[in-house]
């Protein structure tokens, strides 16, 4: 059973993908010469692209990608990770990819081509309820998606997570008239209240009220997005708390 599927960017339908086994390898690139015999070829039509770019090898829930370029740096973006990203590097050979979704970036002269790789296969363990009886665990980032502050900090995430990686952040006044189907009262001062908040809990900046408080937190809306994204605390179905339910 197939494990990989690629799907080139011009594909126009499922005829177009390529379904890989584990064990199966694609190469890559400009050449359109014919592959050797039990060789599989995406053709790259580019004169920025090398004729034999790279190799994808397919493994049961994962799949590896060697850089055959002497010169270019490949990028493998993960499309549902606003901006999750893995480089690969020159000469390179066999770099796992984790990602379910993943979209390859190769840079072709001015331009920035792509195709994507899925793994479908991805599975995940059905863990218990710890029933020990001991200490429960300490949450990381303890977060309560009913709270005010939740909606704030999924407003600030929201552009990002909607598919543009590289969106700049919305300004308070922004967030202040996102937030105003699900929050009518929202102000500029309460939104600036609920971001220092978030600071404060996850632990990006000591309380007002620490004797070592330190110094001014620059960026703070950044580092806020930066953090929410990075260990998932703001997913794109948790988006949801930004619209107004139906009646």
């Amino acid at each position: 059973m197939y494990s990989i599927i690629v799907v080139p960017a011009n594909g126009s339908g499922p005829a177009d993908q390529i379904r890989l086994e584990p064990g199966e390898t694609l190469a890559f690139g400009r050449n359109s010469a014919p592959p050797a015999a039990g060789r599989r070829h995406l053709t790259i039509e580019h004169c920025g692209v090398s004729r034999t770019a790279g190799e994808i090898t397919a493994s049961v829930a994962f799949w590896t990608l060697s850089n055959h370029s002497a010169r270019q740096t490949y990028v493998v973006e993960n499309p549902e990770g606003a901006g999750e990203h893995i480089k690969i590097a020159p000469g390179r050979v066999e770099a796992p990819i984790p990602f379910e979704f993943s979209r390859v970036v190769l840079p072709a002269g001015g331009d920035l081509l792509n195709f994507d790789v899925w793994a479908p296969r991805h599975d995940y363990a059905d863990l218990p309820a710890d029933r020990s009886g001991g200490e429960a665990t300490t949450l990381a980032f303890p977060l309560d998606r009913t709270k005010r502050y939740f909606q704030v900090l999924a407003a600030l995430c929201e552009p990002r997570l909607r598919g543009e990686p590289h969106a700049p952040l919305p300004t308070v006044d922004q967030v202040t008239e996102r937030l105003r189907p699900v929050w009518p009262a929202a102000g500029r001062a309460s939104v600036q209240w609920n971001i220092d908040y978030l600071a404060v809990k996850l632990r990006l900046k000591q309380p007002p009220e620490s004797a070592a408080s330190g110094p001014r937190l620059n960026g703070k809306k950044e580092t806020l997005v930066a953090l929410a994204l990075r260990f998932d605390l703001v997913s794109q179905d948790q988006l949801d708390v930004l619209e107004k339910p139906t009646p």
